[in-house]
């Protein structure tokens, strides 16, 4: 665990302010889920926790078959990391952060498609692949993740099939947290 120098103190009603710094270097936004940890020499840890993360073994499986089906690369996300990788290249994306491009994707609720000729979104930080198709995971309204395909290095545009199997796998996945 790495130390931050920074000291806060708990209010009359017990809460505690994580400073701006630190939110936005572990890009924790308002109204996101924290789990709380304690260990037995007195520490309390705060940890993100990721609604998507724990469909992980679930989502492998299902990014495997998509991979398949559609014969691109895909990864599942949640809001910072890529949780699950299937097809080419799968172990260079896996736990990779996600970058400020697909993080607007899903904040704005909508599929992302690439167009010949169009803006390119690199959807995970320090690899230099673009997403053919990125679909918002939504669960009970809240943007939990995305769903991305891998465009191949041919640049081929994805067919009206491929941007509905990356819906359709975003929508179940979606479900699948809500119950």
């Amino acid at each position: 665990m790495k130390a931050t120098g920074i000291v806060r103190r708990i209010d009359d009603l017990g809460r505690v302010v994580i400073p701006k710094e630190i939110r936005r270097t572990m890009r924790i936004r308002e109204g996101d889920p924290l789990e709380i940890f304690t260990e037995k020499d007195g520490e309390v840890v705060f940890k993100k926790y990721s609604p998507v993360g724990e469909l992980s073994p679930f989502a492998v499986q299902y990014a495997d078959v998509l991979a398949r089906a559609c014969n691109m690369t895909v990864l599942v996300c949640d809001r910072d990391h890529v949780i699950a990788a299937a097809g080419q290249n799968r172990k260079d994306f896996y736990e990779r952060r996600v970058s400020s491009g697909l993080d607007e994707v899903m904040e704005g609720r909508q599929t992302y498609v690439v167009q010949a000729g169009g803006n390119r979104l690199q959807p995970v930080e320090t690899i230099s692949r673009y997403a053919a198709v990125a679909s918002p995971i939504i669960a009970g309204g809240d943007v939990t993740g995305a769903v991305c395909l891998i465009q191949p290095e041919s640049g081929t545009v994805p067919s009206e099939g491929d941007v509905r199997l990356a819906q359709v796998a975003a929508a179940f996945l979606g479900k699948q947290m809500e119950e």
